[in-house]
């Protein structure tokens, strides 16, 4: 262990205080995976509005991958449901890159996958409290996902339709509830979205000029954003103060609903 540093012209007396370590200064730069994430992100971008398949091959599967080393490496396992849903969107990039009905519904169940995950971990951070004083918030979610069912539907046909029905629902759940993140979180899901509402303009034949590319890149932001807001969020187990009194207990060590550690169990979780 690297010894502090001792103030110029001062020797401390035997026996006395000893000076105070100095902790060394962080140098500000880009973590190096954000570094490789932005360059796999202009390359993905530029595959796709060059329609050259192949290089987003390359790049797409890597973004979501990433940003999950990106998180645990700030957190460790603390948000692993979010880290789980990140994996499941890699897999869901990856069918969604394969032409066809079939890969897009396993694409389309990867996904749902991924957003029951960061529902979860929405949940326990404690949107359930938050939004029940928001009801007005939670009738305009379910408003705008009962639109898009009923404009979408007559194009996509019953099977389709009715899946595409349960993965917004989902989806809208997830963006609604990211709001007990504040504002970065809120954006990403709403963000969210806005991307996959594109995705599902083109599986119902309505598609125009630059829909790819603008949902790619609206994608590429939501996952950013959401993963900032847990990387800058204080997690549970380091916001509760410690004390040196050990919990009360119940037998076989079961702790009562509060206590003597003042922490207080998540009152709702997926």
């Amino acid at each position: 262990m690297a010894e502090g540093h001792i103030a110029e012209g001062h020797i401390p007396e035997r026996g006395g205080p000893r000076p105070a370590l100095q902790r060394p200064a962080r140098t500000a730069g880009t973590p190096p995976l954000i570094v490789v994430f932005a360059a796999l992100c202009v390359v993905e971008l530029i595959g796709v509005a060059t329609g050259k398949h192949a290089v987003e091959w390359v790049a797409k599967p890597l973004l979501a991958p990433l940003l999950a080393a990106h998180l645990w490496r700030l957190t460790g396992t603390r948000h692993a449901y979010v880290l789980t849903g990140l994996l499941l969107a890699a897999a869901g990039d990856i069918a969604l890159l394969i032409p066809g009905t079939p890969a897009f519904g396993i694409g389309l169940a990867l996904f749902l996958g991924a957003q029951l995950c960061w529902i979860t971990a929405f949940l326990r951070a404690g949107a359930l409290g938050h939004l029940r004083t928001r009801r007005a918030v939670c009738a305009a979610y379910l408003a705008v996902w009962a639109a898009a069912v009923a404009a979408l539907a007559p194009t996509l046909g019953p099977a389709l339709g009715s899946a595409v029905a349960v993965y917004a629902l989902a989806l809208l759940t997830m963006a609604l509830t990211a709001r007990v993140l504040g504002p970065k979180a809120l954006w990403g899901g709403l963000i969210f979205v806005a991307s996959d509402s594109l995705i599902g303009l083109g599986a119902a034949g309505l598609d125009f000029p630059g829909r790819s590319t603008l949902c790619m890149t609206t994608y590429i932001a939501a996952l950013a954003l959401l993963v900032t807001a847990f990387t800058t969020h204080p997690t549970r187990a380091t916001a509760q103060p410690q004390h040196k009194e050990p919990p009360a207990t119940f037998g076989r060590g079961l702790s009562p609903s509060v206590g003597a550690d003042g922490f207080e169990p998540p009152t709702s979780c997926l």
